[in-house]
């Protein structure tokens, strides 16, 4: 981790923490604060050789806990790991034939270097753009092609300010796309995500909506966002990322709840989502159980898949951390983290398999051994 605010000199650091002649492949996280042009060119100065992949954050988790305006990351050594990357630009526009065919490019490369990797050794992970909105199509078109390899990711973020979020590739930093990897090993890892959040009796349906820019205008006839205020009870408007936050919606889709979280209340009363929407959705209001017992239990799970975890790579959505802000319990879910060894970022989005989620936090824990 490092917080030098001198993109030079940040890379330089993250370089001695994390670069070395066994590292095979390095995963970071930056704060949205950063020159990012700068640091594109120390990043790609001290980390040539090795597959390196990031993105922009809402927030970082470092060694220490929750971080801000920093840079953290993780390494993977060569003895353990085998890692193939690539990327897939346009997102808007792109074909997602094309993203087909970047993932079956990467088994092909992957079975030449990990002739045994399948399923049960290797997970792919997943960075994207968290304004681009399109998450679940190129999740689709992704699952297609790796069968039963498992998927973790985040959606990149930008501290909240909804302007651009980016992800990295090998040189540089791209808008509208998304990086891709398998990662191969012999090491036991456990994929996992949960939530603590909880449906209600309240319903809404969505009667009005863009599905494509994910805005909803009307829910149950009326303009949204008054409607959404009302049976949530957020609380009369102008509707803060607080209030989004700690009053979030459920769809129900194969017997789960899973959360749709509200990116922003717009000015002309409609509601842009950070996940996919579409006119007859119906909607639950919800709450918040103990985020601390629900990750005890989650870790205690960890540890029976793999043991005390080495090393834990987490993708935790932004609006936990700012439910854990108002509710005074940032600083003792911070030391969990800590302990359990995650290094991660807050996000825009998590994706577990082939769901582009919501308030979540998900990712992948290593043990020690094979």
């Amino acid at each position: 981790m490092t917080v030098d605010r001198d993109p030079a000199l940040a890379a330089a650091e993250l370089a001695r923490q994390l670069n070395g002649p066994e590292t095979g492949a390095v995963v970071f996280f930056c704060s949205a604060t950063y020159d990012l042009e700068r640091l594109e060119g120390a990043l790609a100065k001290r980390f040539g050789g090795a597959e390196i992949l990031g993105c922009t954050s809402a927030g970082e988790i470092s060694p220490q806990g929750y971080t801000e305006r920093a840079i953290v990351g993780m390494s993977f050594p060569r003895s353990d790991f085998t890692v193939v990357s690539d990327r897939c630009e346009g997102l808007a526009t792109a074909s997602l034939l094309r993203v087909c065919s970047t993932v079956d490019g990467l088994r092909r490369r992957l079975a030449v270097r990990a002739p045994g990797a399948d399923a049960s050794n290797t997970f792919a992970l997943l960075l994207i753009d968290g304004l681009a909105g399109v998450e679940e199509p190129v999740l689709s078109a992704i699952m297609r092609e790796l069968g039963d390899i498992p998927l973790v990711g985040g959606s990149a973020g930008d501290n909240l300010k909804f302007k651009e979020t980016l992800v990295f590739h090998q040189d540089a930093f791209f808008a509208q796309s998304a990086v891709i990897a398998l990662v191969h090993t012999e090491r036991r890892f456990e994929i996992f995500k949960t939530q603590h959040i909880r449906s209600l009796d309240t319903k809404m349906v969505i009667t009005e909506a863009d599905p494509v820019r994910r805005v909803v205008t009307e829910i149950n006839a009326e303009p949204a966002s008054v409607e959404y205020a009302r049976l949530s009870g957020a609380g009369t408007e102008p509707l803060a990322p607080m209030q989004l936050a700690t009053h979030p919606l459920t769809v129900r889709v194969g017997g789960d709840d899973y959360v749709r979280s509200i990116r922003s209340a717009n000015d002309d009363a409609s509601l842009t989502f950070y996940c996919a929407i579409d006119e007859g959705i119906v909607l639950s209001a919800a709450a918040a159980t103990d985020m601390v017992d629900d990750l005890g239990r989650l870790f205690a799970r960890i540890e029976c898949a793999v043991g005390r975890p080495s090393a834990v790579l987490g993708f935790d959505c932004i609006f936990r951390r700012l439910e854990l802000e108002m509710s005074g319990m940032k600083s003792r879910v911070s030391r969990m983290l800590a302990a359990n060894n995650v290094v991660g970022f807050s996000t825009y989005g998590e994706q577990f398999q082939a769901m582009h989620l919501n308030q979540t936090f998900s990712g992948i824990a290593f043990g020690d051994g094979p």
